[in-house]
């Protein structure tokens, strides 16, 4: 029996893996997935894949400078890579990078598993001009509905999920007397370092929701201790500091949040020298998602003007990131924003011109 042929899907879209997953699946493909390029090397260093689609929009790098990276790679040199993206300019650029095809999303699964299958010479470029035989073309039909079926569902779901969450989000910002854009940085922000930190962290889905509903249990807390411009009493800001166990009372029976989210909910306030809230946890006690999050928190909450003070530099934020590791955070944390720092910057820069 011929071996099944090997796609490695890299996209950090899970929905979008799982219906290229399912319509390689049907016609004998074996499927793997990576949602980040660290994933992908891992992958890649077990077994070589007949072909890859690899998508532009990767956390932490560029999709067509890992496709670069892949082609110098002796061992990836010489495998088909399908670039995927939603603009058509990147089609040009994909090309130079070494891509062997690119497709623009949104597109027919079925017309991405005909590019792959012509890329890896299972059938001929012109396949699609042959006239299938009345089966060939009911079983193409309805395999066609159920996919289209299943990704609107699933992208309407995903849809309802995010605009719930940031509507949320939004809230409960704009009445702590910021915006929305807090909860956005910061969530690139923590992205991006976890992929640096722990890459493997960022295969729990749970993750992103409890970047972006951190603070969510600030909605307990009354409006003259939430709003107060000048310095809290030492009861008004234990008071405050309940806001961690609020949210994680909360959502801790919301599925989406089950795992590393309401670990990050919870535990984001706590210091490497145990002197933080709730539970004055120190070092590894702490969940490292919480400990990524209390960095990038910190620098976005510093660099973040407020009602009730002005914003730190960039340069000056990051300095005291540095004063306090190793009392309020992980010291190989701090060390590792300091490695992808330009990249943090990148996403703090647009804020700028606003």
């Amino acid at each position: 029996m011929d071996r099944k042929r090997q796609v490695l899907v890299v996209d950090d879209d899970r929905l979008l893996c799982e219906l290229m997953r399912t319509t390689f699946e049907l016609e004998g493909f074996e499927v793997s997935e990576a949602h980040h390029v660290i994933q992908a090397e891992q992958h890649l260093a077990r077994a070589r894949p007949d072909a890859i689609v690899l998508d532009v929009g990767l956390p932490g790098i560029d999709g067509l400078f890992y496709c670069e990276r892949l082609r110098e790679a002796p061992g990836a040199a010489a495998i088909p890579i399908v670039v995927i993206s939603g603009s058509d300019e990147v089609g040009v650029r994909a090309t130079a990078a070494g891509a062997s095809a690119f497709m623009r999303k949104p597109f027919n699964p079925l017309e991405l598993l005909t590019l792959v299958e012509s890329q890896i010479g299972l059938v001929p470029m012109t396949r699609g001009l042959a006239t299938p035989s009345a089966g060939e073309a009911a079983h193409a039909a309805d395999l066609h509905r159920l996919i289209e079926i299943g990704r609107r569902q699933h992208e309407l779901l995903d849809l309802a999920y995010r605009q719930t969450v940031a509507a949320l989000a939004a809230a409960l910002e704009s009445r702590d007397g910021g915006t929305s854009a807090h909860s956005r940085r910061v969530t690139a922000y923590a992205t991006r370092l976890t992929l640096d930190v722990s890459p493997a962290l960022l295969d729990d889905p749970s993750l992103e929701w409890g970047f972006l509903l951190h603070d969510v249990g600030k909605i307990g807390i009354p409006d003259n201790i939430l709003l107060k411009t000048k310095e809290l009493s030492q009861h008004e800001r234990r008071a405050m500091q309940q806001h961690t166990v609020i949210g994680e009372r909360l959502l801790s029976h919301v599925p989406l949040l089950k795992g590393e989210g309401i670990r990050v909910i919870r535990s984001h306030h706590e210091w490497w020298n145990g002197k933080g809230y709730p539970d004055q946890l120190h070092e590894s006690q702490i969940p490292l998602s919480a400990r990524i999050f209390a960095v990038v928190d910190a620098l976005d909450a510093m660099t973040d003007h407020r009602p009730y003070r002005r914003a730190l530099s960039w340069d000056a934020a990051i300095t005291e990131l540095h004063r306090h590791r190793g009392s309020q955070f992980d010291p190989d944390i701090v060390d590792a924003a300091g490695i992808c720092e330009p990249d943090l910057h990148r996403i703090y820069s647009p804020q700028l011109a606003a």
